[in-house]
């Protein structure tokens, strides 16, 4: 039986009303909260990705070009969402995500599945920044697995700005990624 994923992307307290959050990411949460609902019901395999540093965060070049400290591993706005976490239930597989793309949730997948581009039938994606964190998973899952089809909810995404959330929707549609 093929499977099918649900990743939710650093959907975490501060980067929807956090250090790092905005209006329009706050504004996913009810709507990615009913699509973690939803794909749990039609059987998809959720998994949480969240954004994790260390102490020398702003000594790596991320902290250096965002110097905004953050994804400090066990604090409040390193959190998924509540109820984000609730739709969810106890079934989530969580990933912790040193960097923008997560190389552990390509491993994760090639774990799950004998043959990742036979027997995943989807992967969709929604979250947290979509011109940063989402666009570089979406890429790396695109590149890994070319003939799964993976999509992305984009009302379910929010990007730092209105403008760059459009840009990388239109950067994943050009890599065949489907706009939902």
């Amino acid at each position: 039986m093929k499977k099918k994923f649900l990743v939710c992307v650093d959907i975490t307290n501060e980067f929807t009303t956090g250090v790092l959050g905005s209006a329009a990411a706050a504004a996913t949460i009810p709507l990615a909260t009913a699509a973690i609902a939803e794909y749990k019901k039609l059987g998809y395999d959720i998994i949480f990705l969240q954004d994790t540093h260390g102490d020398n965060y702003l000594q790596t070049q991320e902290g250096r070009h965002l110097p905004i400290k953050h994804g400090k591993e066990g604090s409040f706005g390193w959190k998924i969402v509540r109820q984000v976490l609730d739709a969810a239930k106890e079934d989530a597989k969580f990933i912790l995500k040193p960097a923008f793309g997560a190389i552990s949730l390509l491993d994760h997948l090639q774990e799950t599945v004998s043959r990742p581009n036979e027997d995943i039938e989807e992967i969709i994606v929604i979250g947290l920044v979509t011109d940063i964190c989402v666009i570089s998973n979406v890429l790396l899952l695109k590149a890994a697995f070319p003939e799964v089809k993976i999509s992305v909810i984009a009302n379910c995404c929010a990007g730092l700005t209105e403008q760059k959330h459009i840009a990388a929707l239109d950067v994943m549609r050009s890599c065949q990624v489907n706009i939902i």
